[in-house]
C-alpha cells in the first residue's frame, strides 16, 4: 500500500513537472490570483520554452525589450549584480497592483505586469531565467495574451 502510494505521488509529480522554478513561478502567480478569486494559471512547457530562448537571447544582446508575439502576454524582470527568486520577480510585478485603479480601470504609472498576472482569461504561463556572472533577465510568457485595451483584467 505505501508503495503504491509513493508511486502516484512520484507520477502526479512527473506529470505535474516537478522543476523547481516551474513549481515556485505557479506558486507566486497564483498567490495573486487566488486574493481575486480568480482561476490558478497552469504551468506550460511550450511557453516556458519561448521564454527560456528570448531570456538566453536578451542576456547575450545585454538589453531588456519585448518580443513581439500577439498570440502571447509577456513580463521581463532584470536584476544586475545580484540575484532574485521566483517570488522575489512575481512579488516585483504584483507590486504595480497600487497603481491600478479598478474603478475606472486606469493605470496611474505602471500596472501592465501586474493586470497580466491577473487577467481573468489567460489560462497558462512558462517562465525562464537566463543568467551571467553579474545579470539576470527573466521572463514568462502568458497565453491567452492580456492587457487588452478598453477590458478589465478581472
Amino acid at each position: 500500500m505505501r508503495r503504491g502510494l509513493i508511486y502516484t505521488l512520484l507520477l502526479v509529480l512527473c506529470a505535474q513537472g516537478a522543476d523547481p522554478l516551474a513549481q515556485d513561478m505557479l506558486v507566486a502567480h497564483n498567490a495573486y490570483r487566488e486574493r481575486l478569486g480568480l482561476r490558478k494559471l497552469v504551468w506550460s512547457d511550450k511557453l516556458a520554452k519561448v521564454a527560456q530562448a528570448w531570456a538566453d537571447k536578451l542576456i547575450k544582446r545585454g538589453k531588456l525589450e519585448h518580443q513581439q508575439l500577439p498570440a502571447t502576454g509577456e513580463n521581463l524582470f532584470e536584476v544586475t549584480g545580484g540575484g532574485a527568486t521566483p517570488d522575489d520577480v512575481v512579488h516585483d510585478w504584483a507590486s504595480e497592483s497600487l497603481d491600478y485603479e479598478y474603478a475606472s480601470n486606469r493605470c496611474h504609472s505602471m500596472c501592465g505586469h501586474y493586470t497580466q498576472i491577473v487577467w481573468r482569461n489567460t489560462h497558462e504561463v512558462g517562465c525562464a531565467v537566463a543568467r551571467t556572472e553579474r545579470r539576470e533577465v527573466w521572463v514568462c510568457e502568458y497565453s491567452p495574451p492580456g492587457n487588452v485595451q478598453g477590458q478589465r483584467p478581472y
